[in-house]
């Protein structure tokens, strides 16, 4: 007979998880009358809540406060949601629902409250709800009568528990932290894009990088860029030739999107003929500013580096004149809400809008008229967005971590 005991486990245990049914560890609870309390609510993302902090008008009447239920810290209670797991654990006091089933330990001293709040998030513990929850629809839940016979997997020593339920709460501080840290870095970056460019009316930034502040001037896009290259309209079939399994990569509006290249999505590759034949004797370099025109409109990317890319379809390319504006200020500037409400004001189209090279013509932006003030800018800029992607794939790592935990902790 198989070992009952889950595929990872903190070291130092190593007996069988027992099984008993609900009602061999929990005991319902229904006390009410409490009707001064404030009134919670029970959300899947963010767990028990005042209600008066959900963004809802949820409309109830005072006079059936007397009938809702109370529900104190280290209460379980089962959301109306139940059957996509919305087992919840409380850590404030109120009163919800009469619908609402509220649950506690029978032995406080023999149970860890945390391992059983992870349990119950489970895939197989959300999987066995199957098992009682059959007809049951959105907005009723589980009743205690119902969920007293599922039976339980778990450690009977408590220690383990502890364990177990530790390492979330250690998981669950790092993404709140990575989360903070990415709110923040992202709200400067917001705040750098709306303050450090002037309007079009103005001269001077809001902000200033390094001691020496420089002056602005106002152009035509067409006024710092050599040429805008555009293969709009071309096609492999209108070449005499196709796509291939592999080689150079295309460039389009579906995997240009803003700051980076999107390589797993509609990929299409050209071999050299194709190659020779689209570009001619045009070829993009690294750092080299690229638009998508429509579907969607204003996309804004750089060339990541110095392999050979096709520029293919609604996507144009921006030949810099390198007296008057670097590529990574022009990619900055591109960025900012004025530019992109300005393309829109420029555009054409309905629901899909598009901008044509007549309508770029008319663009008007401000640019510092020192080169190396361009440089600062775009230096602390990228500084940003290394830090934004850093935090993002920090972000990622620990929601990974934590559902491969839920994965292979539990039984």
């Amino acid at each position: 007979m198989d070992k009952r005991v889950p595929e990872v486990r903190f070291k130092g245990f190593t007996d069988d998880w027992e099984q008993q049914k609900s009602n061999k560890i929990f005991k319902p609870l229904s006390k009410k009358g409490f009707e001064k309390l404030p009134v919670l609510s029970v959300t899947q993302d963010d767990g028990v809540i005042k209600r008066s902090d959900l963004n809802m008008d949820i409309k109830y009447t005072t006079a059936s406060l007397h009938n809702y239920k109370l529900i104190e810290p280290h209460n379980f209670v089962i959301s109306l949601r139940s059957f996509q797991g919305g087992f919840e654990l409380s850590d404030i006091t109120g009163v919800v629902s009469p619908a609402y089933t509220i649950f506690s330990f029978k032995e406080n001293n023999n149970q860890d409250e945390l391992f059983w709040k992870y349990k119950f998030k489970t895939h197989n513990f959300i999987q066995s709800l199957k098992t009682i929850t059959f007809g049951i629809r959105d907005g009723k839940s589980i009743s205690f009568s119902e969920f007293k016979s599922l039976p339980l997997v778990f450690p009977n020593n408590k220690k383990e528990q502890k364990e177990i339920g530790k390492s979330f709460i250690i998981l669950e501080k790092m993404i709140m932290l990575e989360r903070e840290k990415l709110n923040l870095y992202e709200s400067l970056k917001k705040y750098m894009l709306q303050n450090l460019f002037p309007t079009i009316e103005e001269r001077k930034s809001n902000l200033i990088f390094t001691s020496s502040n420089t002056t602005w001037k106002q152009y035509y896009l067409f006024d710092v860029i050599n040429k805008i290259i555009d293969f709009r309209g071309l096609t492999p079939k209108k070449l005499g030739l196709d796509w291939s399994k592999d080689g150079i990569l295309a460039l389009s509006a579906l995997n240009v999107k803003n700051n980076y290249i999107d390589k797993d999505i509609n990929i299409h590759y050209g071999n050299e003929l194709l190659y020779s034949k689209w570009m001619k004797d045009t070829h993009l370099h690294k750092g080299q500013v690229l638009m998508t025109t429509e579907a969607p409109m204003g996309n804004v990317a750089q060339v990541p580096d110095k392999n050979k890319y096709i520029l293919s379809q609604r996507v144009i390319a921006f030949d810099t004149n390198e007296q008057k504006i670097t590529d990574d200020f022009l990619a900055i500037t591109l960025h900012t809400t004025r530019v992109f409400n300005d393309l829109l004001s420029l555009s054409s189209g309905g629901t899909a809008k598009g901008v044509s090279q007549r309508s770029l013509s008319q663009l008007k932006i401000n640019i510092p008229s020192n080169i190396d003030y361009q440089n600062d800018i775009s230096d602390y800029y990228k500084l940003l967005n290394k830090k934004i992607s850093e935090t993002q794939s920090h972000l990622h790592s620990y929601k990974m971590l934590k559902k491969y935990f839920l994965q292979k902790l539990f039984l």
